[in-house]
């Protein structure tokens, strides 16, 4: 019997090997052979989406900055009522150049000419200086901003990036340009991050082809048409963004992609050689190969964590609310009846908080069920972070919560509920461009012995009909 079960183990583990080599060696000469397609046609568009995707988080923060400073009706109305005290926009570009951490941020009135810097007024506009063509360009130009790269102003020797944003007044007049600047090394950076994580060639172009950003491992060329072999496909790259080709270059294969980046004028393009791709699927088979030779060793226990990652999530899922991922109130009470076990034996205090959302029904007719959703979601979030770990929350229904703290008497637990109830009044609920503004009332008691969960809920529940009839953000020792 015994010699039985090992032929059958033996028999399983060559099946295994031999399904697993087999099916290793298949996939490697199959994508090999499909490999230009596949980068044609799938991997580098969507890895031009994924970069695009990335450089609108992180390079498109400038042109939001400069957009919020042009519509800014301080800015407007400070300009419109004649610049009277400079001191003002001055300690506003300030604040603003610390909050975003931008290299720069100004403001050039139309009016006055006026360079408006965080260290004062650096200098008057005029059309004379060459320097200074950059803002009549932005300011006559129809699009309402532009950007370039140019040396600072007040640093000559620093290139930036500059998000020349028009302020337009109430009658759709020009009265000035502001905006914010940032730094090319960060940009650069920013790059070679992109370049680092998808192991392709990224840069970026103007409309005629001018390398305007570009990462390590570029090589000197200034345009397109300077790139080794790129010469041929430069106009047709300028001409239909968008779209996929390839060049052959000492042996090798390279794929590119162009895509509009619209916020910028600039194209992205991502270059890819079939070598890395190539080296990438061989890694792949002897990775392949590894596992199949250790895949009869591994079954069991991979089986074995399956199981039981599966059956802890059932079981997560059954204890716990979907969406705010508090405990579930069956599960509740065999909590407070384990905890009220301890209590006793410890001979300690426990104390209950039950709380819920003021208004919330406003909330939800307000910005809807999504709304209601995030609001929810974002307190009870604040509440966790707040609490210990050995403290336990519940929904108990609709936006109705509550809170066991073990070894705590009930006026450390009121302490407690008022510190919570100001942590989130203090931090409104982002939900798209609102912040929902957010308070709770609760009760607090604390535990009696040999009190059952039902009495204490009453009287907790009483807690909490005392404290919004004293109106919102209340809270009412039971």
């Amino acid at each position: 019997m015994q010699g039985k079960k090992l032929y059958f183990a033996v028999v399983l583990c060559v099946l295994l090997a031999v399904g697993f080599l087999t099916t290793s060696f298949v996939s490697f000469y199959v994508a090999r052979e499909s490999l230009e397609e596949q980068i044609f046609e799938t991997t580098l568009p969507l890895t031009s989406d994924n970069i695009y995707s990335e450089i609108q988080r992180d390079l498109l923060q400038p042109i939001f900055i400069s957009s919020l400073m042009a519509h800014d009706t301080f800015v407007r109305d400070w300009a419109l009522s004649g610049e009277k005290d400079q001191n003002q926009i001055i300690k506003y570009l300030r604040e603003i150049q610390s909050r975003y951490d931008t290299i720069t941020s100004y403001f050039i009135s139309d009016r006055s000419r006026n360079y408006y810097h965080p260290s004062g007024v650096i200098k008057k506009i005029t059309e004379d200086d060459p320097a200074d063509s950059w803002y009549f360009r932005a300011r006559d130009a129809k699009k309402s901003y532009e950007i370039n790269i140019d040396h600072d102003t007040v640093d000559r020797s620093r290139l930036s990036i500059f998000i020349n944003y028009q302020v337009i007044d109430y009658e759709g007049n020009v009265i000035g340009i502001t905006g914010v600047g940032l730094s090319v090394n960060s940009v650069t950076n920013l790059i070679e991050t992109y370049q680092n994580r998808y192991g392709r060639t990224i840069y970026f172009v103007d409309t005629e082809g001018h390398v305007t950003l570009r990462g390590s491992g570029f090589g000197n060329a200034h345009s397109l048409h300077e790139r080794p072999g790129m010469r041929q496909l430069a106009t047709q790259i300028l001409t239909s963004p968008g779209t996929s080709m390839s060049y052959e270059e000492d042996g090798h294969t390279y794929f590119v992609n162009s895509r509009l980046v619209p916020e910028f004028g600039w194209l992205l393009i991502v270059e890819q050689s079939d070598y890395s791709s190539n080296n990438r699927l061989q890694n792949t088979l002897f990775v392949n190969i590894a596992i199949s030779l250790l895949i009869t060793i591994i079954v069991g226990l991979v089986a074995y964590l399956t199981v039981r990652n599966y059956q802890n999530r059932l079981e997560e899922l059954a204890s716990r609310d979907k969406l705010t991922g508090s405990l579930n109130r069956q599960v509740f009470d065999m909590v407070f009846d384990q905890a009220t076990k301890t209590a006793k034996r410890q001979k300690t205090p426990l104390s209950v908080m039950c709380f819920d959302l003021d208004g919330f029904k406003s909330i939800n007719d307000t910005y809807g069920h999504p709304g209601g959703d995030a609001v929810l979601r974002d307190v009870l979030t604040s509440i966790r972070m707040n609490v210990r770990e050995s403290d336990l929350i519940c929904r108990w229904g609709g936006d109705e919560f509550v809170v066991m703290f073990p070894e705590t008497g009930r006026q450390d637990a009121m302490t407690k509920a008022r510190e919570l109830a100001d942590k989130i009044r203090e931090a409104p609920v982002r939900f798209g461009r609102d912040k929902i503004l957010v308070t709770i009332s609760a009760g607090v008691t604390e535990y009696r012995e040999s009190e059952d969960l039902d009495t204490l809920m009453a009287r907790v529940d009483n807690a909490l009909y005392t404290a919004k009839a004293s109106g919102r953000d209340h809270i009412s020792l039971a």
